[in-house]
């Protein structure tokens, strides 16, 4: 069911990925100020992008979930804020880096972009603890559901507040930023956001379809153990089932 279009998928991943770092490093022009370093935003932004559309789609999966109870719909919740924490980690690693390179500081706490980026990460970084600290798994799915659908609200409302602050440091991409780079460094952004995007979706259903096979092959074992348990010699009856 998950595998489904995961090979013209896997090889649009690669050649997109492999596009934007030709494109990143043969096309795109080093930034006046900040020269080659500046190239980094290339990976970083993106990152940050699909994490926090991870996080919304997480909350998405978990109304459907709860709308219709459907387990899968948990699964791909999960599935998808499990991906975007990783992708969240690469974009605060990232962005600390460009910031040490181009500030001097490794991190700055009066710049609302990086700070609103940090709470929405250490917000998400509860959801697995809150998730697996639950052992019913119906109660379990509804929980990590409500969390989901909190948490992905609070996103676009972070984001809109941040948009609404005064930021004085941190580069506004998706506004006047984005609007004003020549058009090979939009064209580079552009390829490296599709790239990250569908690298994402592609790890998120390789995820899911190897989920979803562990629990068949579980669903599988369970299903033979009950058979042997039913066809095992018993002392007290006879040693071949009455049929």
């Amino acid at each position: 069911m998950f595998g489904r279009g995961l090979k013209t998928l896997s090889l649009l991943s690669v050649a997109l990925i492999i596009g934007a770092f030709f494109l990143v490093f043969f096309y795109a022009p080093n930034e006046a100020d900040q020269g080659f370093i500046q190239k980094i935003f290339y990976l970083h932004v993106p990152l940050a992008i699909v994490a926090l559309g991870g996080f919304v789609a997480g909350g998405i999966y978990g109304i459907k979930y709860l709308r219709g109870g459907d387990r899968t719909d948990d699964l791909r919740s999960y599935v998808a804020i499990h991906l975007s924490l990783i992708l969240a980690v690469g974009a605060l690693i990232t962005g600390s880096i460009w910031a040490r390179a181009s500030w001097g500081v490794w991190w700055t706490w009066d710049e609302p972009t990086l700070v609103s980026f940090l709470i929405v990460f250490l917000l998400y970084a509860c959801y697995q603890p809150l998730r697996f600290s639950i052992e019913d798994p119906e109660r379990q799915a509804r929980y990590a559901a409500v969390f989901a659908i909190i948490a992905g609200a609070f996103v676009p409302l972070n984001f809109m507040a941040v948009r609404m602050a005064d930021s004085l440091v941190h580069p506004r991409v998706l506004g006047t930023t984005g609007g004003s780079m020549p058009g090979s460094m939009r064209l580079t952004f552009l390829i490296s956001l599709i790239g990250m995007t569908c690298l994402f979706i592609t790890l998120w259903k390789y995820e899911l379809a190897s989920k979803h096979a562990t629990f068949r092959l579980r669903a599988m074992k369970r299903q033979l153990a009950g058979d042997e348990e039913l066809w095992a010699p018993n002392p007290r009856r006879s040693a071949a089932p009455q049929l």
